[in-house]
């Protein structure tokens, strides 16, 4: 049995690795992966290949290890099993049902395999009945006819596979312990089935494959809009990684949405600050790959106009072309050694035929001093990145020092750990987003922070 992931590492970095290393997503969702093994199986049987039955069972040993902690916070046999009752019945009450966007599928917002789009909406309560929240979600890319097909046999290209119901945690939680700012609003996660971070807008005749990423975002928004959104006080667009990038992309899209009214509109991008670094043989591995998506899919005329006016559309597929001209208040999260980044983009496999980087790519304590070197000029980098967005008051940062992908929707990393300076990521994007106070958190460099859920 592995360890409780709130007193030690092994649990929490088992889930970020069931999933593939030639699987292009950003990492593993326990959030969106709550469907039962039983329906899994008997919907996907034919396409489950033997490293997804490795990634169940790792899942289950996961469960186990939350199960753990359980165990570990009562004394007692049959005072653990209530606990395990109460814990079962927490996860029941965060499970939240898919809506499908049948109405829209005549205007072309559809996944790649040309089924509905969809969301998830958890209705707000109280103070909270008129602000809104917008997750979108994350899932990687694609960037050519095969992995782009793949995809369509997963619900990051179809919605015949994603989850009836999903659990909201982390920011879309309803616990006021987990998320005393934003527990009882209204919170809509949008699911992702267009891989080119909802910005795409093409039909591919050849592969028979759907690019609408911006028609799904835009009738997606305009449906919530129309159940109630109109009226929100308060709205805030947020995404992880290539939702992270997404609501960068649409920030001020979204707040164009409002304009006229007295909403309160804000933007959150949680390991969304992907950067156009050199990778470990000096090439631009992320790029050549983000260049491929841009064509591919047809993103160049949904990217901001202010970038796209002097840069190449490539550019300003990047955040860091984009950020000093979002108008919208916008709160970048990141970990400055993003795990994807170093992964995928640094040291990918192609640009590391000798595999140098293998060990220290996916175990930091591996890495030779001329290794971490360079992951410490990857940082200068992003700090560097953010320094004239830096200089908006209606801007926050929170760049912490931890190797990490993914902070906002994790409970333990959420309201629980890293924090700089004392202060914890639920409650610099309360602060911030609210007025309470100025945030602009940049971490010491590696390895000062004691207080990372480090997952490599």
């Amino acid at each position: 049995m592995c360890s409780y992931i709130g007193a030690s590492l092994p649990c929490y970095a088992l889930v970020k690795y069931t999933s593939s290393r030639d699987f292009p997503i950003d990492r593993l969702d326990l959030a969106s992966t709550t469907r039962s093994i039983e329906t899994m199986v008997k919907t996907r049987v034919g396409a489950v290949r033997p490293w997804a039955l490795l990634a169940l069972a790792l899942l289950l040993i996961a469960g186990s290890c939350v199960e753990a902690a359980d165990e570990q916070a009562a004394n007692g046999g049959g005072r653990r099993r209530r606990t395990h009752r109460r814990s079962a019945a927490a996860v029941a009450d965060m499970m939240v049902p898919i809506t499908f966007l049948n109405a829209s599928v005549e205007k072309g917002a559809v996944c790649m395999d040309g089924t509905p789009a969809a969301y998830h909406l958890d209705p707000g309560s109280g103070a909270g009945s008129k602000s809104w929240i917008v997750n979108l979600e994350g899932g990687g890319w694609c960037n050519n006819a095969r992995t782009c097909r793949f995809r369509t046999r997963t619900h990051h290209g179809s919605s015949n596979f994603m989850e009836r119901q999903i659990a909201f945690t982390g920011i879309m939680s309803a616990s006021p312990a987990e998320n005393p700012d934003f527990y009882n609003w209204n919170r809509v996660k949008i699911r992702y089935c267009d891989s080119a971070s909802f910005a795409g807008d093409t039909f591919d005749k050849g592969t028979g494959l759907y690019f609408r990423g911006q028609r799904i975002w835009e009738e997606a928004i305009q449906h919530l809009l129309s159940i109630g959104m109109a009226s929100a006080d308060r709205a805030l667009l947020t995404g992880c990684s290539a939702g992270g990038l997404a609501a960068i992309l649409h920030c001020d899209q979204f707040g164009a949405f409002f304009a006229g009214r007295s909403t309160t509109v804000k933007c959150l991008a949680d390991a969304g600050l992907f950067l156009d670094a050199v990778d470990v043989s000096g090439g631009r591995s992320l790029r050549s790959y983000y260049g491929d998506i841009v064509a591919m899919q047809g993103v160049a005329p949904n990217l901001p106009p202010t970038c796209t006016d002097h840069l190449d559309a490539t550019s300003c597929f990047f955040p860091q072309n984009i950020i000093d001209s979002i108008k919208t208040p916008i709160f970048l999260l990141n970990a400055a050694y993003d795990v994807w980044q170093i992964e995928e983009s640094l040291a990918p496999s192609k640009a590391d035929p000798s595999r140098a980087w293998r060990a220290c790519k996916f175990n930091r304590s591996a890495c030779n001093a001329s290794q971490i070197n360079f992951l410490q000029g990857f940082r200068d980098q992003m700090v560097a990145s953010v320094r004239g967005f830096s200089g908006s008051k209606s801007n926050g940062l929170f760049i912490n020092s931890c190797f990490a992908h993914c902070q906002s929707e994790l409970p333990a990393t959420w309201n629980g750990t890293p924090a700089i300076q004392n202060k914890r990521i639920a409650k610099s994007v309360g602060d911030w987003y609210f007025g309470r106070a100025e945030v602009k958190a940049i971490d010491c460099p590696y390895p000062c922070d004691n207080t990372c859920r480090n997952i490599i």
